[in-house]
């Protein structure tokens, strides 16, 4: 796969040492010359010294045959630009842009960035998310934190208990995936009916996980402690 990165600071650095090990074909494009040489002298790729936003710096660059282009710079705006032209004039299919302000992420994604990786919302998310009590855990994140993986113990407190799947009231993007039941894995149905001592696993997305003011166990406590 040929990927294009713009951005040879710490995270393109460690991205294009990484893409290399995976055998993809790597070019990187940075502005700073000294940056260029020093990485030149650690890594056998394609270096070109120049502005990422520049059209003609893309084409020296083969962006016409690339797969992915990877804007990783430290300036959100110079990421989104970069992003943009290479959809706009070059019909690439995916780009992938570093946001530094998570404000920016759903600007980002309007404006047609395929994916967005936020390294502050991720590790945000992480401590808003450490909320696991005896009834409710977070097992894991995916798509960057966008998409939640949680796991709860069904109580008599609880508003699911003795009620079917198909009457239960499950927010957007939700969906419950498995109910383990006396160490049997249950693969729910709608006439799935939730029980006592049931272990519930259910994904959600994230921002069933948020309200201004609230943490992610008290959001999720409302949920499903309401009747």
């Amino acid at each position: 796969m040929k990927v294009i990165v713009i951005g040879g600071g710490k995270v393109g650095f460690y991205l294009i040492k990484t893409l290399k090990q995976k055998k993809h074909h790597v070019t990187l494009i940075e502005k700073d010359e000294n940056l260029c040489n020093k990485i030149a002298e650690q890594m056998d790729i394609d270096i070109i010294n120049g502005d990422g936003t520049d059209i003609d710096v893309l084409k020296d660059a083969d962006i016409d045959i690339a797969d992915v282009v990877a804007a990783v710079t430290g300036k959100d705006e110079e990421n989104l630009v970069i992003c943009q032209v290479a959809k706009t004039n070059f019909n690439i299919q995916h780009t992938i842009a570093r946001v530094n302000n998570p404000k920016n992420q759903t600007v980002f994604k309007t404006l047609g960035v395929d994916s967005t990786v936020c390294s502050t919302q991720v590790i945000t998310n992480l401590i808003d998310w450490e909320c696991e009590s005896e009834q409710i855990k977070i097992i894991q994140t995916f798509e960057r934190g966008e998409m939640v993986l949680v796991e709860v113990e069904i109580d008599k407190k609880i508003s699911w208990v003795n009620k079917y799947i198909k009457d239960i009231n499950m927010p957007k993007n939700s969906v419950i995936v498995s109910v383990f039941r006396d160490s049997q894995v249950i693969y729910p149905k709608g006439d799935t009916m939730i029980k006592e001592s049931d272990k519930v696993v259910l994904v959600t997305d994230s921002s069933n996980m948020t309200s201004e003011g609230e943490n992610a166990k008290s959001v999720l406590e409302k949920f499903l402690f309401k009747h």
